[in-house]
């Protein structure tokens, strides 16, 4: 049952099909160059796209855009304090900005990084400072069809192989990505984080969590590993955070705002480092590239991300995107993920071959088909790795209904019906190729 109800619309419209064909061509067939209202439904990215609540926007109301010693900013600390556990922060206008302050501060030259999975602005920060990031993944979490509840894990055991071949003084930190997003959004037990905590402590690394969806990951937890049924989802979310040495958090994700994320660190010495960075490339340490109504909306939807009213409403909702499309026979990642679901491009459109970009081609035809806009997350968007042809349907918070997700499975039905054979093939690209997928253009083959 929905734990909420909207005192607010946005009209939205469905463009007719010659149009929607006609932007797409104008966009070169990447789904990020479109405006967003020639979009219908909006499935790009849970980032700062949901809906906040009555109470967040009565805090933005409220807001201290002070530049130094902002109340807003103090309201920030005590929630990420109380919430996550951690006593020194450091604002920066989102998530992105958050990796390049602890990334710029902790990576270097020659420096290997390892990620259950790294999301592509992660690798992207880590590569810029010198770094190698490198995914391990467990085994199963390649096979769309694997039984497994915690997918996302770290493969503990493929990290101590790589400190044995490079050596553990160039590994200065182990990441975690919760849930882990770029491996469709799988959820990470409490058992493998403390497995890290402990491979860090070993190899003389800091463990920074990616947290941008710990809430989600906690109520999986709490679903999912006995030891943990009968706690409370907040009391899960501060103990998994617990075991980290630093944080880069999107507020955009689980704070439930629309703009502003942080790091998150314990040594002092660290936290230094890393407010010297904020200052050169995000702002003064009390507001770091955010305004202060933003930090107050934070303040407010961290806390309400961690109760089990909203973490039911929101997850619930995915299961049913992915119920009805594998009712529909469009292939999916399975178990489901807590944001999104990931449609399998590889197989709905088995005759694209891996060079034609099929998880690509899906994205367009999805739009082509019912104005809905998802993400590719496989070989257009990770070149040079052998990820499976995923697209992202990601959903954001509290703001769509059944009939929206009606019309995004009926469209991936449509798309599958026509049997598309005509792949895609880049025209232009730009020159940091981990990042091509947000300006490259394509056309068909």
């Amino acid at each position: 049952m929905r734990s909420y109800k909207s005192t607010m619309a946005t009209p939205i419209r469905l463009l007719p099909r010659e149009k929607r064909e006609r932007r797409l061509e104008e966009a070169g067939y990447n789904v990020f160059n479109l405006a967003a209202e020639d979009v219908f439904v909006d499935l790009l990215t849970d980032s700062g796209t949901g809906t906040m609540s009555d109470a967040q926007w009565a805090a933005m109301v409220r807001g201290d855009e002070a530049y130094a010693g902002s109340r807003s900013f103090e309201q920030l600390r005590e929630a990420v304090s109380e919430v996550m556990g951690f006593e020194r922060v450091v604002p920066t206008h989102q998530g992105r900005g958050a990796e390049n302050v602890l990334y710029g501060v902790l990576i270097g030259e020659g420096d290997v990084v390892p990620n259950n999975t790294h999301f592509d602005t992660t690798r992207a920060h880590i590569a810029e400072n010198g770094g190698d990031p490198v995914d391990c993944p467990i085994e199963s979490a390649d096979d769309p069809d694997a039984e497994g509840a915690f997918k996302g894990n770290l493969d503990v055991e493929s990290v101590r192989t790589i400190a044995e071949d490079v050596g553990a003084e160039r590994i200065p930190a182990v990441v975690l990505t919760l849930t882990n997003n770029s491996m469709a959004g799988q959820p990470v037990s409490m058992a493998n984080v403390e497995e890290t905590r402990e491979l860090a402590d070993e190899l003389d690394a800091a463990f920074v969590i990616d947290a941008c969806r710990f809430a989600e990951n906690a109520r999986f937890v709490q679903q999912r590993e006995d030891a943990h049924a009968d706690r409370p989802v907040a009391e899960i979310a501060r103990e998994q955070l617990s075991y980290a040495d630093a944080l880069v958090m999107s507020g955009k994700k689980d704070g439930l705002s629309n703009a502003g994320g942080f790091v998150a660190v314990r040594d002092p010495d660290l936290f230094e480092r890393a407010k010297q960075r904020a200052i050169l490339y995000e702002g003064f340490p009390t507001y770091g590239g955010m305004a202060g109504r933003d930090m107050a909306a934070m303040a407010v939807g961290l806390r309400e991300a961690v109760t089990g009213e909203y973490l039911e409403t929101r997850i619930r909702q995915v299961e049913r995107l992915g119920e009805r499309l594998r009712e529909e026979g469009v292939p999916i990642y399975t178990p489901g993920g807590g944001h999104a679901v990931y449609v399998h491009a590889g197989r709905a459109l088995p005759e694209i071959p891996l060079k034609a970009f099929p998880g690509q081609t899906f994205v367009c035809e999805l739009y082509r088909e019912g104005g809905v806009r998802g993400v590719e997350l496989g070989s257009f968007a990770f070149p040079g790795t052998d990820r499976p042809e995923l697209v992202r349907l990601a959903l954001p918070r509290r703001t769509y209904h059944d009939e929206h997700l009606e019309h995004v499975v009926e469209s991936a039905k449509a798309v599958m019906d026509r049997h598309v054979t005509d792949g895609l093939e880049i025209v232009a690209e730009p020159d940091n190729e981990a990042l091509r997928h947000f300006s490259a253009e394509l056309r068909p083959r």
